[in-house]
């Protein structure tokens, strides 16, 4: 058995502001889309929650997917736009023929992926009223604080 100390839990939320960033990849990615279009052989596959609060899909894709679906954005899609208020992309697709229009948030989306440079993300699905900022936890009035002096661990001048 170790006497050493257990490793704390954070305090801060790293694994959310992480992947809060690699959302933002995302973003910027669609972002880039909107105004330049697809460079290249670039495709996109973007998987996300149908059921996710925000997220606005014709009800026949609804019913044919009530839990996730992906769409691929590559040659044949219009009207892509990011609102950086919702937190959300827009954008213009044909299934089956028909053409749909589909509001997706980001924290909705749960993978994307470019293929053509093997480049690709997973997320957890959260949701949009969840805050990045953890709530503040209690601390223990019955664990005493322990004050280490460090001049021990000082280096003394050689004497001669």
């Amino acid at each position: 058995m170790s006497d050493s100390p257990a490793r704390p839990d954070s305090l801060l939320p790293y694994a959310i502001w992480t992947e809060e960033a690699l959302r933002a990849v995302v973003q910027d990615a669609l972002i880039h889309t909107a105004k330049h279009g697809l460079p290249g052989e670039h495709h996109f596959y973007i998987t996300f929650r149908t059921d996710h609060p925000g997220v606005s899909i014709p009800g026949h894709l609804r019913a044919r997917y009530p839990q996730e679906m992906t769409i691929v954005m590559q040659h044949k899609f219009w009207d892509l736009s990011v609102d950086h208020g919702t937190g959300s992309f827009s954008v213009g697709l044909s299934f089956g023929g028909v053409p749909a229009m589909l509001t997706v948030p980001f924290r909705a989306l749960t993978a994307f992926a470019d293929p053509h440079v093997r480049f690709g993300l997973r997320f957890q699905s959260r949701p949009a009223e969840e805050t990045v900022e953890p709530e503040t936890p209690e601390i223990a009035a019955a664990a005493p604080s322990q004050v280490v002096s460090l001049d021990s661990f000082r280096r003394r001048p050689a004497r001669d």
